[in-house]
């Protein structure tokens, strides 16, 4: 029995020597790029990747195998990912845990719900997730048309959720510089990072493409992908809330509903709550390299970019919006 486990020990090690050889090989073909986050970018799929993430998200989309009960959360980088992420897990886990015993008291909503690209692949070629409870709550930034067939074929559900570009331009400048700084790196200007927002070369970008593909999904098979808009949660939590849990066949009972179960939930996963917690205040999560907890914790404000972009910025980015998302009924308020 032990000579077998080790042959078969010996077999996996070999095969997943194979797959990171014809993974650098595929790569090293790839059109690259300097890119903001990472000295390089790769263009895969018609989509750019920063070529350190890339690796895992191809062997993520050659060796994941969905379930069923599934439930995925997508977004593009500084959309509202780390408040979605304390969102969903609160709803989908409020039989196991009240407010009080909450793991988000104690953990960062990213070690919460991991992300496929930066910590189940990129920790383990082929980690083994077929332990975890049902349903598995995951997280990606990886456009839909590059996302494993075996969740698009599947029952599992994605939630999407996209904020207005001219705000998400203005918060990931801010993250990205961050990270720059923790790097040691040179910074640069919301001016060049715009630029390269605006070409589409940003991380996981074109970020027009990112959007529609989920958007466009979510028209087609809305039992598939719900779509929510970060600027619509924060105007009214306590809706989308109910329609997240109906939409993962969780609804909230009469009795939650007139228990305050749901404003509870809403309060547990504000921004200024997390942002007051003692593990967000000091902790570090690791996503392939580790962020201070703190660091996804800003404003979150809904409109803030008035105060970073200038009238040319704004008009420059709206037309983009107008000519890539807009003709197919996908649009943003604007102050």
């Amino acid at each position: 029995m032990a000579h077998l486990q080790l042959c078969s020990q010996s077999a996996i090690a070999v095969t997943e020597e194979h797959d990171r050889k014809e993974i650098d090989e595929l790569i090293a073909s790839l059109p690259q790029r300097k890119g903001s986050v990472r000295p390089f970018q790769c263009l895969y799929q018609n989509f750019w990747f920063p070529i350190f993430v890339l690796p895992n998200v191809i062997t993520f989309q050659r060796h994941f195998e969905a379930k069923h009960k599934d439930i995925v959360l997508a977004s593009q980088p500084k959309s509202g990912t780390t408040w979605l992420k304390a969102l969903v897990f609160s709803v989908v886990n409020r039989s196991r845990f009240g407010i009080s015993d909450t793991p988000l008291l104690t953990s960062n909503p990213h070690d919460l719900v991991p992300f496929f690209e930066f910590q189940l692949y990129g920790s383990k070629l082929r980690p083994n997730l077929d332990g975890l409870g049902e349903p598995r709550l995951f997280a990606t930034h990886i456009p839909y048309p590059s996302l494993p067939e075996c969740i698009k074929r599947s029952d599992c559900r994605i939630i999407y959720i996209c904020r207005n570009p001219l705000d998400t331009v203005v918060s990931s400048w801010h993250f990205f510089l961050q990270k720059a700084q923790l790097e040691e790196q040179p910074g640069w200007s919301l001016e060049e990072h715009f630029e390269t927002y605006c070409q589409g070369t940003i991380s996981f970008g074109p970020f027009w493409d990112h959007m529609m593909g989920y958007w466009k999904v979510s028209l087609e098979w809305p039992s598939k992908v719900l779509f929510l808009k970060y600027e619509d949660l924060k105007e009214d939590t306590i809706v989308h809330l109910k329609r997240v849990a109906e939409f993962v066949g969780l609804p909230f009972t009469e009795e939650e509903e007139e228990a305050g179960g749901i404003e509870e939930i809403a309060k547990m996963c504000s921004l200024k709550t997390l942002k007051d917690l003692e593990v967000n205040k000091s902790g570090k999560v690791a996503l392939t390299i580790e962020f201070e907890n703190r660091s996804f914790f800003r404003k979150g404000e809904v409109g803030d970019w008035v105060n970073h972009l200038t009238p040319s910025m704004v008009d420059r980015l709206n037309s983009i919006i107008q000519e890539k998302m807009s003709p197919f009924g996908l649009e943003f308020k604007t102050c």
